[in-house]
């Protein structure tokens, strides 16, 4: 018997208030944190409130939702960012009630009443292929991380390089600071390259467009478009476009002018 106690939190759901006490109360003094539920609905709300749930062990045939559809608004909730795993207890092993609990993704069934022991031993089953599913989600967050660091890590010794060859000809000084006349004081914030990108999508260029010209990837023309809306509190690229774009800048000249 496991004393330990587990990181994860077992999420009991019935309609029967004594078969939850039970089922508790043995989880409970097997090492297993439990959140207790009495109908579906709850049992949604306390899944959205407690990140630590990642066993649900839920009847079918309850009056608000059943376990299926409980299972699907839980996945539904948890999208790509959260993992778990459900095992679903009935009364009535209906083959047809099965077949379909298993295709929306309830990993194992068992029939009321149930064996306390055998059902322990699914549980802690499931609780290893869950480690397995949270261990796959983490690297598939780390190894995005890596990636866009990778990105902007090319970048920045493109820029070094682009330094080390020298200042540019005058002509293109000049147009740089013609350039940045045109720019609103709420740019000022941006680094050279989120200014670079963000002139860009000013003349109307896509992310293809704008990767190719800067010698970057796409995806990091998406990082850079993200981070300067961010910074510069605006919507979408359109209004980041119309910001920059010529009329408003001949506008702010004609308004400095008067």
């Amino acid at each position: 018997m496991n004393k330990l106690t587990s990181a994860v939190k077992v999420l009991v759901v019935d309609d029967q208030a004594l078969i939850v006490e039970e089922l508790c109360e043995f989880l409970e003094s097997n090492g297993y944190r439990c959140v207790p539920c009495g109908s579906g609905k709850e049992a949604v709300e306390r899944f959205a409130e407690d990140p630590a749930i990642g066993l649900v062990l839920c009847d079918l045939h309850m009056p608000d939702l059943d376990g299926i559809q409980l299972v699907q608004e839980l996945q539904r909730q948890a999208g790509k960012a959260r993992v778990f795993e459900a095992i679903m207890l009935t009364g009535r092993a209906d083959k047809q009630d099965v077949i379909k609990a298993l295709r929306a993704g309830i990993a194992d069934y068992y029939q009321k009443p149930v064996n306390l022991d055998e059902l322990l031993e699914g549980l802690q089953r499931q609780e290893t292929v869950l480690q397995e599913r949270q261990k796959t989600l983490q690297l598939g967050h780390l190894n995005q991380k890596l990636q866009d660091l990778s990105s902007s890590i090319d970048d920045l010794y493109q820029d070094l390089d682009k330094v080390r060859r020298g200042p540019a000809p005058v002509s293109e000084q000049a147009s740089g600071d013609a350039d940045a006349l045109e720019i609103p004081a709420i740019f000022n914030q941006l680094s050279p390259r989120q200014l670079d990108v963000a002139r860009l999508v000013g003349k109307g260029q896509t992310n293809y467009q704008i990767a190719c010209e800067l010698g970057i990837t796409e995806n990091t023309v998406k990082l850079y478009v993200s981070q300067v809306l961010r910074l510069t509190h605006m919507h979408n690229r359109t209004q980041l476009a119309l910001a920059l774009s010529p009329s408003a800048a001949a506008l702010r000249q004609r308004v400095t002018a008067h």
